[in-house]
């Protein structure tokens, strides 16, 4: 990976070891503690607040995107990067001393939005330090980081819970993170912009308002409360209100934290669709599939992690290998195109997961939905990168995975509701009888302590129910397919930072 010699393609490689190594704390901690959830409820007795501890955090890092993107657009990457890092660190420790589940969501909040900083960070770095034609080798590894962290969180999770403390899923990230701080300031020269700042407060109040209703609505709705409830309906209600008050906002904002004129180009608004509905369908995967590992194939939380292996395997190999190949030819558009091809024939060949098929044939099916996804996740940003003036790198970057995080939320919420409800017919027509008092409160712990007969009838049950719901996203990422037909192919410029310093992206 030398950039300008060996001596600054060194320097870029350390640097670029320790953003990874931010990179691999945020995304990880989207998912560590799944699998520690049932102990720290326990510990902190707060049941009641469960999903909290993961919705705190996802919020959290959902609003951080776009504000980050600006701030570092703003005032300069390093300093907005190396205050993520301390604010994530600083939520890790109280959330590792949290002595009540009050304390450990509002802590976890400020990891999130630490985590936040630091998604976005990496990548308009590395947009800072490499041209575009040579950023695919980059931002292949970042995609292959991103997709081994959020599949191997539960994993982490499950053995720090099972051979430490679940305080150790939050006191890890100090090492690394420590060192992560410790290269950015050192090593890390970026140009810091020349303009007086000038942070758009209100758009910022605004979408971040937008946001955090639509995260609770997708979050709380068919779960907390049913989808026709009058707190559903008014916080989807304050969503619209909001947003279209922001869309106003970023019309008169002098440096809006969004800016609407990005939307008029084809190779801003077509990614950023495409990463909708991407975030849909590959959240819905991870989410879902470690639930089918456990409750039907009797999977531990451990093991379902490394069952789901050939997923990342599919994703490495395609992350890696597509990004050289962009970097090699200078040729991007195919890979959108197949990738999200791929993906929704792997989530086909997920729909067909049953009690009974095979180990090797789910690997299969994983490892295809993997190989799909890896071809689309870093190239999305790639291709806005390099459309798009230098002064806009940050935003866009960041817009486009907000996008991203947003097709998430709205992916595992309504998924998950239409799997409670699939489950619960298929429950009653089973005649099971359940030892809790709602679907919902059905754990691979209690699974296994049922009789035998009880517990094969309950995980044909989730068999039936599971898998078809791969199938109802599938056409989601497809239409993200059919998009990535109209992408718009140009040149990737050799001119480090950005392809244009200032000029606008080309439009269609």
């Amino acid at each position: 990976m030398d950039v300008e010699g060996a001596g600054a393609g060194r320097q870029v490689n350390v640097v670029f070891f320790g953003l990874m190594v931010a990179l691999l704390l945020a995304a990880l901690d989207q998912t560590i503690v799944s699998t520690a959830l049932p102990t720290i409820v326990g510990d902190l007795r707060g049941l009641d607040h469960i999903g909290w501890i993961v919705t705190a955090y996802i919020l959290a890092a959902t609003i951080g995107l776009p504000i980050y993107g600006k701030l570092g657009d703003l005032v300069g990457r390093k300093i907005v990067f190396q205050a993520a890092i301390v604010i994530f660190l600083v939520g890790s420790v109280l959330c590792g001393l949290a002595q009540n589940m009050a304390e450990l969501i509002g802590f976890r909040a400020l990891q999130g939005l630490g985590g936040g900083g630091l998604m976005i960070g990496v990548q308009a770095i590395v947009a800072d330090l490499v041209s575009p034609r040579e950023r695919g080798r980059y931002t292949g590894i970042i995609g292959a980081v991103w997709g081994l962290s959020s599949v191997i969180g539960p994993l982490v999770g499950g053995f720090l819970t099972d051979h430490t403390s679940w305080r150790w899923c939050f006191y890890v990230n100090l090492p690394l993170g420590l060192l992560a701080l410790t290269l950015v300031t050192m090593l890390l020269d970026v140009p810091k912009p020349r303009a007086r700042p000038k942070l758009d407060v209100l758009g910022t109040a605004l979408l971040a308002g937008a946001s955090t209703c639509v995260v609770l609505v997708t979050s709380w709705g068919g779960t907390e409360f049913p989808w026709n409830s009058p707190t559903i309906i008014v916080l989807a209600a304050m969503a619209v209100v909001l947003a279209v008050a922001f869309v106003f906002a970023e019309r008169a904002a002098p440096e809006p934290v969004i800016p609407l004129r990005l939307f008029k180009e084809n190779l801003f608004a077509l990614p950023a669709a495409i990463s909708l509905c991407l975030g849909v369908g590959m959240f819905a995967a991870i989410a879902f599939l470690p639930t089918f590992l456990q409750m039907v194939n009797g999977a531990s939380a451990t093991q379902s992690g490394l069952l789901m292996l050939p997923m990342v395997a599919g994703m490495t190999i395609t992350s890696i290998g597509s990004g050289r190949l962009i970097s090699a030819t200078g040729r991007y558009r195919v890979f959108p195109i197949v990738g999200m091809g791929v993906f929704a024939a792997g989530l086909v060949l997920l729909s067909r997961m049953s009690a009974y098929s095979s180990m090797v044939l789910n690997a299969v099916y994983m490892f295809v939905a993997g190989f799909g996804l890896g071809m689309v996740l870093q190239t999305l940003v790639l291709i806005v990168q390099n459309s798009v003036a230098h002064r806009d790198v940050g935003v866009a970057t960041s817009a486009v995975n907000y996008f991203r995080q947003t097709g998430a939320s709205l992916g595992t919420s309504l998924v998950g509701a239409l799997f409670t409800h699939r489950l619960a017919e298929a429950l009653a027509a089973s005649g099971a009888r359940l030892p809790v008092r709602d679907v919902n409160a059905v754990t691979p712990q209690v699974l296994r302590h049922l009789a035998p007969p009880v517990r094969d009838t309950i995980a044909r049950a989730y068999a039936q129910a599971l898998p078809p719901i791969f199938l109802y996203v599938a056409p989601v990422v497809a239409v993200g397919c059919v998009l990535a037909f109209f992408v718009k192919e140009i040149p990737l410029s050799d001119r480090h930072g950005s392809a244009r310093p200032d000029v606008p992206a080309h439009s269609t």
